[in-house]
């Protein structure tokens, strides 16, 4: 192995050549040779090939080369070897009084971590800084990476873009005349990191082609060696009126294997893994007037009773819970695991992993075999897409789960717009970018089931365990509960279980 320099600029330097950004929150870390030693190793395994950027969230990674190895040495393994959950990334931020420059540094992050992605395009390769457009001829090639600082359509019907990086800002125009061009302009977002080549003029760019961040064309698609599924619960809102307490009860006779026919039975007996997305009660004061609609209206007791429904579910299964906008903590993102004083009955269930939103989980690894990264999002920021982008609002909307979970993961952020959720920022790392590309995308919020795929990602939208509400009925949303989306862990095949009307 060749000789590693631990001095900051020798450590960026060596990474960045493998195509890596390092984050601060990692860079004392590696100062140390031993750690960076370590890291060394990782960047020379599989485990790393979908990363972009070196931060706390692939921590993981490093216990996962070490367990890997121990397990390659043992000749036998545990009967749950292969039914196993490792945090790979939740949120455990500590509160504090942010200002304003903290923004700032939240988005230069935010800024450096899609930057980093987009200079791997080859179209990019010879992209210049902003400031340095002015030393090009007129007409000349050029490509640019930028912020979106502004975006509005001109007299004449094209888009005009203000895009910004840290030496300057300039505008761009994607013109009617291409129109494949202005249909993905349509969906651009503000605050979104893209890539541009084009035409260059007076202080302007006449667009050619846009690139995102998005996820690589060649992924590998993951497959278990074995028949196992997981499956997604989400939005259960025990406590509400609405909540559906029979199909719920239904849910739990087929998970202990007491309902269904033949093939349904072998399924459930097969269930390794149930992640719970979000809202697992209705809470209190979340929208004007809940109180006539709750049933229990004490949230110490609606989390006391949806333990007591979780209990039911076999010992063996592992539960894998993170909270929601209905849960009893704070809204902004990324949400702390769910509080331990409102929900202490929760965090007793012997098989529950409390996680924060968002985080990432992996599932179902063993020796030789790096287990299932599982990205988990309840989907707070679904609402501001759904009436921003106009091709998910004008193709099924909250309908379409999996074209607002694509989207995402195009502009490679959970909330890429500043106004589109309530999210705290971090001065050290963007905790709402997907900086490791998962194997599933999970999430809720929209009290629709939906399953897809987008480059070998497997897209899952949980449904809910409630009917319509009439604060749902007041903004649209038409819910389709009581279904659970099932993935064959050997395929990645997903089955819809529907336990309602």
């Amino acid at each position: 192995m060749q000789k590693l320099e631990t001095k900051k600029k020798d450590i960026v330097n060596f990474f960045l050549k493998k195509g890596m950004l390092v984050s601060q929150d990692i860079l004392e870390h590696l100062e140390d040779k031993k750690n960076l030693a370590e890291v060394h190793k990782l960047v020379e395994t599989n485990y790393a090939k979908d990363i972009s950027v070196l931060n706390k969230k692939i921590k993981y990674l490093f216990e996962q080369i070490v367990k890997d190895e121990l397990e390659n040495t043992n000749e036998k393994k545990t009967p749950d070897s292969e039914s196993n959950v490792k945090v790979v990334y939740s949120y455990n931020g500590t509160a504090k009084k942010r200002e304003a420059n903290d923004f700032i540094q939240y988005f230069n992050n935010r800024f450096r971590t899609l930057q980093q992605i987009l200079k791997q395009r080859p179209e990019l390769h010879n992209r210049l800084s902003i400031n340095r457009l002015a030393n090009k001829k007129d007409r000349e090639q050029i490509s640019v990476i930028g912020m979106v600082r502004d975006k509005q359509q001109t007299k004449n019907g094209n888009y005009m873009l203000t895009i910004e990086d840290n030496t300057g800002s300039i505008r761009i125009i994607i013109t009617k005349n291409k129109p494949k061009l202005f249909k993905i302009a349509q969906d651009i977002v503000l605050d979104e990191v893209i890539g541009i080549t084009g035409a260059n003029g007076d202080n302007i760019i006449f667009v050619n082609n846009i690139s995102f961040p998005d996820i690589p064309l060649d992924r590998e698609v993951k497959k278990a060696k074995e028949e196992s599924y997981a499956l997604f619960l989400s939005d259960i809102h025990v406590g509400s009126k609405n909540f559906l307490k029979e199909d719920f009860n239904r849910f739990l006779k087929w998970i202990n294997c007491d309902l269904g026919n033949e093939e349904q039975r072998q399924i459930a007996s097969r269930v390794k893994y149930i992640f719970v997305l979000g809202d697992l009660v209705d809470g209190c004061g979340i929208y004007p007037n809940q109180e006539k609609e709750l049933e229990i209206k004490d949230i110490k007791e609606q989390y006391e009773e949806c333990a007591n429904l979780l209990s039911k579910i076999p010992s063996d299964i592992k539960l894998i819970i993170c909270p929601g906008n209905h849960d009893a903590m704070r809204v902004a993102e990324p949400q702390l695991p769910i509080y331990r004083d409102f929900a202490e009955s929760l965090y007793n269930l012997p098989n529950a992993t409390m996680v924060s939103n968002p985080s990432i989980i992996n599932i179902h690894s063993s020796a030789g075999f790096s287990g299932f990264d599982v990205l988990l999002y309840h989907g707070y920021s679904f609402d501001f897409y759904v009436s921003e982008v106009a091709s998910i609002r004008n193709n099924g909307g909250y309908d379409r789960a999996d074209l607002i979970m694509k989207f995402l993961l195009q502009k490679r952020n959970l909330a890429p717009s500043h106004t589109s959720t309530l999210y705290v920022p971090d001065t050290e790392l963007d905790n709402l970018a997907i900086t490791m590309v998962p194997d599933f995308f999970v999430s809720g919020h929209i009290h629709k089931a939906a399953a897809a795929n987008y480059r070998n990602v497997t897209l899952i939208s949980g449904s809910c365990w409630q009917s319509k509400t009439t604060f749902q009925e007041k903004v649209g949303h038409n819910p389709e509960p009581s279904r659970v989306p099932i993935v064959n862990l050997q395929t990645r095949h997903v089955k819809m279980l529907k336990l309602g009307n």
